[in-house]
């Protein structure tokens, strides 16, 4: 194989690597859903 396109291989799996890194490390956790109690005289204002 051509030194070239050894180069250009390597450059590619390390780019679509670094993306599906990013991708991972980028996602954030689930916001988890707090329910409160709210008396009906808070609501009445």
């Amino acid at each position: 194989m051509p030194r070239s396109l050894v180069v250009l291989l390597v450059v590619a799996v390390v780019l679509v690597g670094g993306l599906f890194l990013l991708a991972g490390r980028s996602s954030e956790k689930p916001l988890t859903h707090v329910e409160k109690v709210v008396t009906l005289a808070n609501l009445q204002g």
